[in-house]
């Protein structure tokens, strides 16, 4: 029986571009698949999502042990303050109905039904290569459609289709982020500082680490593309139990680590995070 189209991913299709001809041409519903008129074709998972994926196969992503981590840990609260400040900056940014919001490295779509939940009137697209993760985020919000794309390649999305782009620990391709912004959007990026988790780390050598210069390469990454309009540090302590501990670890590329059945004591950690809206040059 063919896979019905998704209520959300309906929504979106007059922003969503084939992959294969590069932007050119839009996406029509078909039985099934989404098609362009090329004759490019892309099924429907049953799961909710459309994958966009072209060429070689996509290795990263979080695998089903992780998504299931990620979706206990950030269900219990500990990051909310997170989501508030993702909300907060992507609303400031947004000036008319209808709004267009791309979650690139989405996950589970946690922060992107935040901001969705701060909009009413807007719509989301959440973009992973992690088809687990996918699964989740097709259920995380009735307005956002999930797509399997790779951020590190050309975007299935039109020129200026995006309101915001949230990236929220995720990878970024700023080029391709520039292009998808219309005039007078915002790029609103979240990343940890050195301070993050760093009691949790202490009790955990081999848990990987924040580079002593992310910023300085994220603003060499950003510089010809963007300028910070506004930024916002998150610093606060939550207590958490050896459970939640646990999960916020194996939800981390630490959890490929071999030391990752190791269960971290439960205790205070300090959440240290940056929030920048960012406008295009």
């Amino acid at each position: 029986m063919p896979v019905p189209l998704p209520p959300a991913l309906a929504l979106s299709l007059d922003v969503l571009r084939c992959p294969t001809c590069r932007r050119a041409r839009r996406l029509h519903p078909g039985v099934g698949a989404l098609r362009c008129p090329a004759g490019h074709t892309f099924d429907l998972a049953r799961h909710g999502y459309v994958s966009l994926l072209t060429g070689a196969r996509a290795t990263s992503g979080d695998d089903a042990d992780m998504v299931r981590a990620r979706s206990r840990f950030l269900a219990a609260g500990a990051y909310e303050p997170l989501r508030a400040a993702a909300a907060r900056l992507a609303a400031a940014a947004v000036s008319r109905a209808g709004a267009t919001v791309v979650d690139a490295g989405c996950g589970t779509g946690h922060y992107l039904a935040g901001v969705l939940d701060r909009l009413p009137g807007a719509r989301g697209i959440g973009l992973d290569t992690s088809v687990r993760a996918l699964r989740a985020a097709a259920r995380a919000h009735d307005r956002a459609a999930a797509v399997a794309a790779d951020v590190f390649r050309p975007l299935p999305l039109a020129d200026g289709a995006a309101d915001v782009v949230l990236n929220v620990f995720a990878p970024r391709n700023a080029a391709g982020f520039h292009r998808v912004l219309r005039p007078g959007g915002r790029l609103v990026v979240l990343r940890p500082t050195g301070r993050h988790l760093a009691e949790l780390r202490a009790r955990r050598p081999a848990m990987v680490t924040v580079d002593p210069a992310k910023e300085e390469r994220l603003h060499r990454a950003l510089g010809p593309f963007f300028e910070a309009a506004a930024t916002e540090r998150i610093d606060y302590p939550a207590r958490l139990t050896a459970a939640e501990a646990l999960d916020l670890v194996a939800m981390t590329p630490s959890a490929r680590h071999p030391a990752r059945t190791e269960e971290p004591p439960p205790g205070r950690v300090t959440v240290s995070v940056l929030a920048t809206a960012y406008r295009r040059r």
